[in-house]
């Protein structure tokens, strides 16, 4: 073997090794759990630490890029200092991570847990692809491999700064699937046209039904989407409740806050769901089973709001009211989808 030869394959041991350490920092930030309680935890300082992590790994990512980009390789002294300096930063970075307690929310946590493991995943890509490639031309795919990295850098100044900030995420999110399906219905009923309808009683034979809806699925599919908007609304109430009360600053408080995001992550699935079994041919049983899960899941979650802390004497007026709807659409609908209907 050549000079040449041995002073590349040092190099791409080097590198492999820093590939196999960001591998196993990204798995733990993936899987492991981050402090229990606050202690003298600041948020202000972590989001300040953060940021100033997440911009090295970012440069130190350009480094190597760089350096991996046109001739002379760099030497094993130097590619072994480089590689030292990117796993420094990228400890860093996981370090900072696993400051931030449980106590301050499982919604942030989780939101800087994915954004964390992203820019590690980025770098491990980066990684790869210089190894894959001729060691001395920089080609199209590591160019995107490092904008890769500084766009999931770049995604931690849009992150939520609490817990409040991280359910009010997932709750506007939530709402605007369900709107969508809700859309997405109306659009098609609008649109859908019995060839039938004009002549025939809905009971007697006539055409592929498997492509239009008689007058009894259009009354099924009307009293399930009241249950739709009454999701819709259960969504847009709540986010609008936690914007105005909600506080992410108190453990339990928190807390409450996470359990509201464990029930409306549910939401926008069962809206789907149930949306998916009403398009022509109407299975009943499914729309039974469905529109009865969605009600269940609704009276969970405003149950959770009605003990929550932003819940007050106006957004109770409306819990309440809420609950009754749900009441009602599921009641409609089952006599509805009935044998005797």
């Amino acid at each position: 073997m050549s000079a040449a030869d041995t002073a590349t394959e040092n190099v791409c041991v080097t590198l492999r090794n820093l590939l196999n350490s960001v591998q196993c920092v990204t798995g733990r930030v993936r899987d492991g759990e981050c402090n229990e309680s606050d202690g003298d935890f600041n948020l202000s300082n972590f989001w300040d630490t953060l940021n100033q992590a997440v911009k090295a790994v970012s440069q130190e990512a350009t480094k190597v890029s760089l350096a991996f980009s046109k001739p002379p390789l760099p030497s094993q002294q130097d590619g072994e200092r480089l590689a030292d300096s990117v796993l420094k930063s990228v400890l860093s970075l996981s370090t900072v991570y696993y400051w931030l307690p449980k106590s301050r929310g499982v919604s942030l946590r989780q939101q800087v847990r994915d954004a964390t493991v992203q820019v590690l995943e980025g770098l491990t890509q980066l990684l790869e692809v210089i190894l894959s490639s001729p060691l001395q031309s920089l080609t199209q795919e590591q160019l995107m491999s490092t904008g890769g990295v500084w766009s999931a850098c770049d995604r931690f100044i849009r992150l939520p700064e609490d817990n409040k900030a991280a359910a009010l995420l997932v709750l506007t999110a939530q709402g605007g699937i369900v709107k969508d399906a809700i859309d997405e219905l109306e659009q098609a009923l609008s649109e859908a046209h019995d060839p039938f309808g004009d002549v025939l009683d809905d009971e007697e034979p006539r055409g592929n039904r498997d492509t239009y809806w008689s007058e009894r699925d259009r009354r099924v599919v009307a009293a399930c989407r009241g249950m739709m908007t009454a999701a819709a609304a259960c969504l847009r109430k709540t986010t609008a409740a936690v914007r105005a009360r909600g506080d992410a600053d108190a453990p339990e408080r928190a807390a409450q806050l996470d359990d509201l995001v464990d029930g409306v992550k549910e939401i926008s699935p069962r809206v789907d769901d149930l949306a998916l079994c009403l398009y022509p041919p109407v299975d009943y049983d499914a729309v039974e089973n469905d529109v009865s899960k969605l009600a269940a899941l609704l009276k969970k979650v405003l149950s959770i709001t009605r003990s929550s802390h932003f819940c007050g004497e106006a957004e109770l007026t409306w819990v309440q009211f809420l609950e009754g709807a749900v009441d009602h659409n599921l009641q409609k609908a089952k006599n509805l989808i009935g044998p005797d209907s």
